[in-house]
């Protein structure tokens, strides 16, 4: 019997949706007081997949997918694969029309492999290896961003045919955000700084290479940007080096990629970039700056990634102990954490839980949701307004996870890494499975 049963009159107070900026869209309670996902009670996924499971909302992905092709009509929109990159993802944003981009041998060959049209997949990356170079080039990917001079060496001896190329470069834009990804400022590992010698080198050996075509500028300016001005400030900057690479060069560039870094909620509350203001501050930029240097309109590119799964992802746990200290906090500890769940570690990140298996019909604890790891530091929601009732077995949903939890997840005190579950009208998958503790042991190979 639940709460539902004894108190009717609680039924129509309930809440018909969670917060639609940190939930899937296709949120509700059901009857019974229990959360679902398009339409799959996310306690009924608790119990066939175990816990810790990271769901994901098919349908929400390519919402986001579509949201970004009708809100930049002729833009190219190239999904960031570092946020999550799996075999069913790199389907999903494919067949919605998006490009790929990839920083690594392992992430093209997911891409390849989930039928990616190569030449509609992007190289990025930092330290890029020769293997990988060489990995890109013979399976036809479409372009190369050069991050570094050793790549220019390194592609000369590697391309046979031709080999579409942008240059990365750092506008020296900072967007005052976590110094971990801050990557628009100058002084940082990521792209030649704009306007330095070794940007203009840089150039110059890509144009002299007969078989490198430098199709235009690449930038990064950071992540969680709530702000739309700073991309016209990057394309201002960017539009006046592409002209002076005319000037000097005599060769009119034709890409500009703004790269991603699109702000998204985790949080009630938290600011996110709205995409029609800079929609509409992407084409005024760039009217003025092409004007102001007779420089022909670019293609633009966007590289969105975490704004396209991250409100698609929950991940949820189960209770493993409510602990009332003297002090008067209250730690609730869950079979996940920190292995499965590293933003909050790594960068500060901010969440909020929610019971998954009822809804609360009585007073409220303010509760800090820590993992079972042996580190301090390893807490996943902080000021979270649980049920006084709560106890172990329960199941808690962590929304906003799609993005950065798979990826960065690792087998810290050899724990073996969460499942992926696809939720799509009422019917649920595992697109990746749980891993096991033979998967753990797999790699040893004797004393």
């Amino acid at each position: 019997m639940t709460l539902l049963d004894i108190f009717p009159s609680l039924r129509p107070g309930m809440p018909e949706r969670l917060d639609s900026a940190v939930w899937p869209r296709e949120t509700h309670y059901d009857g019974e007081g229990r959360i679902t996902v398009a339409g799959v009670t996310l306690t009924d996924i608790a119990d066939q997949f175990g816990t810790p499971a990271y769901v994901l909302d098919e349908g929400e992905v390519r919402e986001r997918c579509r949201t970004y092709l009708r809100t930049f009509p002729g833009l190219e929109i190239i999904y960031a694969g570092k946020a999550l990159m799996i075999q069913a993802v790199a389907g999903w944003v494919a067949q919605e029309g998006l490009s790929i981009d990839v920083c690594s041998a392992g992430e093209l060959a997911i891409a390849l492999s989930a039928g990616v049209d190569p030449r509609r997949i992007i190289m990025h990356g930092n330290g890029k290896t020769f293997d990988e170079l060489s990995a890109a080039v013979h399976s036809g990917v479409g372009r190369i961003v050069i991050d570094s001079t050793p790549e220019i060496t390194m592609l000369s001896a590697l391309v046979g045919t031709g080999q579409d190329v942008l240059l990365r470069l750092t506008p020296d834009i900072d967007v005052h955000g976590h110094p971990a990804v801050r990557t628009g400022v100058a002084d940082q590992k990521f792209g030649f700084p704009l306007g330095s010698d070794a940007a203009t080198e840089a150039v110059a050996r890509i144009l002299r290479h007969p078989r490198l075509r430098l199709n235009g500028l690449h930038c990064h300016i950071g992540s969680q940007i709530a702000q739309a001005d700073h991309y016209g400030e990057a394309i201002r900057r960017m539009v006046a080096e592409m002209a002076r690479i005319r000037v000097e060069h005599g060769v009119t560039l034709t890409e500009l990629d703004l790269g991603g870094g699109h702000a998204v909620a985790y949080r009630g509350g938290d600011p996110e970039l709205d995409l029609d203001e800079l929609s509409a501050i992407i084409d005024d930029a760039l009217d003025a700056a092409c004007a102001r240097w007779h420089f022909p309109r670019p293609r633009i590119a966007l590289e969105p990634g975490r704004s396209i799964v991250a409100r698609s992802g929950v991940t949820l746990y189960r209770v493993l102990s409510v602990k009332r200290h003297d002090s008067g906090r209250t730690y609730v500890t869950v079979d996940g954490g920190m292995s499965d769940n590293p933003r909050v570690a790594l960068y500060g990140a901010a969440y909020t839980a929610v019971l998954a298996n009822r809804h609360p019909g009585g007073p409220y604890l303010n509760a800090t949701v820590v993992g079972r790891f042996c580190e301090a530091g390893d807490i996943l929601a902080t000021d979270v307004q649980l049920p006084m009732d709560l106890c172990p077995g329960e199941v808690l949903a962590v929304p906003s996870t799609g993005a950065y939890h798979h990826s960065l997840a690792c087998t810290y005190n050899s724990v073996p890494r969460p499942p992926i579950v696809a939720v799509r009208d009422g019917q649920c998958r595992a697109l990746l499975r749980r891993e096991t503790l033979a998967d753990l042991t797999a790699r040893e190979v004797g004393c």
